[in-house]
This record gives structure tokens, sequence and C-alpha cells, in this order.
């Protein structure tokens, strides 16, 4: 599914929900992050850089619309901080309207034959099993939404092998096998699934992959914004299992 980049919201569209971002701080996360807050979100942002969070959330400590700030290193951290997490949200907000999975790193663009198996681990560890955890502990408070919407953001080596990908690649494919796994565990619930391919997009990650390339011939992330809000909107509701791509 695409041609959801057009989608004009309705500035409160998001009003009364309450939604966590992981990888909040620069890129796609930072972009997302505060067109929720413009339209009408309760936002939870995530990173692992408690300075540039406190930073993020402080351009907005004079407009009332302040985001929470939840700092977590996934690729240390563990089952009891997730559960620490999902407790400290259930006290202050007791729901979860929305997640949106978009935290990743890239690791390194060389052959299978050539990683390291600390480097393989490292990237499984963040994009992968990390969002296995997280969703696992915070599904509770979405059980707790009338209205729930779950958002992975996945890549296009994450359907079809490319050399050179390596844990990244392995990494998205699992992404998307999660993300239809929970969607057809949670077909009969209030909570939809569904999960989002950006394509070329200039960010940091991008230019790290693709050196050689002119980053001001690619869309920026407030490209996309039309599609991650359609998502986690009230207007994806009936959704479910669906790959967008942006």
């Amino acid at each position: 599914m695409n041609n959801l980049r057009t989608y004009k919201p309705p500035i409160n569209l998001l009003a009364g929900r309450v939604i966590l971002v992981t990888g909040a701080t620069k890129g796609i996360g930072r972009s997302i992050s505060n067109s929720l807050i413009r339209h009408g979100a309760t936002v939870v942002i995530h990173g692992r850089n408690t300075d540039a969070l406190n930073a993020f959330s402080d351009e907005y400590k004079d407009l009332d619309l302040k985001p929470d700030v939840v700092t977590l290193d996934l690729e240390n951290t563990n089952e009891k901080d997730y559960q620490k997490l999902s407790e400290r949200l259930l006290s202050e907000y007791g729901r979860l309207d929305g997640l949106l999975h978009n935290a990743s790193i890239l690791g390194s663009r060389k052959p299978i034959e050539n990683y390291s198996s600390d480097e393989w681990h490292k990237v499984i560890q963040v994009n992968l099993n990390s969002a296995f955890m997280l969703t696992q502990s915070l599904l509770p408070l979405l059980h707790n939404s009338s209205d729930a919407s779950m958002v992975f953001t996945t890549s296009g080596v994450g359907n079809r092998g490319r050399a050179n990908w390596g844990a990244y690649c392995v990494s998205k494919f699992g992404i998307e096998g999660l993300a239809q796994t929970l969607a057809d565990e949670l077909k009969d619930t209030n909570i939809r699934v569904n999960y989002l391919d950006p394509g070329a997009t200039r960010t940091d990650m991008r230019h790290a992959a693709y050196p050689d390339e002119d980053p001001e011939s690619l869309p920026t992330p407030e490209s996309l914004l039309g599609s991650y809000l359609y998502l986690l909107g009230p207007k994806s509701k009936g959704m479910n299992s669906i790959r967008v791509i942006a």
C-alpha cells in the first residue's frame, strides 16, 4: 500500500492520544515526533542520549506540549528495565494509544563472510530483539486503549536480501516477521499492527549507507509525515498487517 504521503490530517487528529516513539532524537523519528506533538498527541520520546532528549523536549517547554522523555540504551537494556518503563507509563498515563518502533542502527556494509559476531549481535539486539522486548512489556498498556496502533519502520531490504547489507537486512526481515505475527495474534483485539518502508530519505543513516549520494536529491523526513500520521491516527482503524511504502 502506498500514496499516504499526500494525506492531510486535521490539526486535532491525535488529541488525547498517548504515543511512544523510539529513536526520536534525529532523522525520521524526530520529524515524526514533532508532527505528532503538533497534531495534539501526548508524546513519549525515546533515545539513548539523555541530553539530546532533554534538549528536544525543552523546545516545547513554553507551549505546554513538552514531550515525556525515556532514556534506554537498546543494546544493553534488559527485561527489568522494560518492566520499569511499563510500570512508569501505566502510572502516568494508564494506557498507550500508539507505539512507533523507529530506532535502528545500520552496522557495517560488508559481506556476511567478513561480519564480526560482536557487531552482528549488536545490530540484531538494537534493531530486532529490543522491539520484541519493548512490545511485550507495553502490550498491556496498548490493550488499555480503545483504539491502539503499532507501527514498525522497515526498509527496502526488509523483504528482499541484498549483498553487503548484513545484519541490518536480516534485522528488518525480522521486524516484518514480528509485525506480521503480532498483527495476526492481535487481529481480534483493539490493537492494529502495520509496518512502513520510508524509502530513500535524507537522513544520517542513509548518508552512511550511501556516502557518495547527494543528500539534496532525496526527500526529507518531513515528506513521510502523512503516512505515519495516517497509520498512528484513527483513520487507519481496520488496517492490519499492511506493508506501507511511503
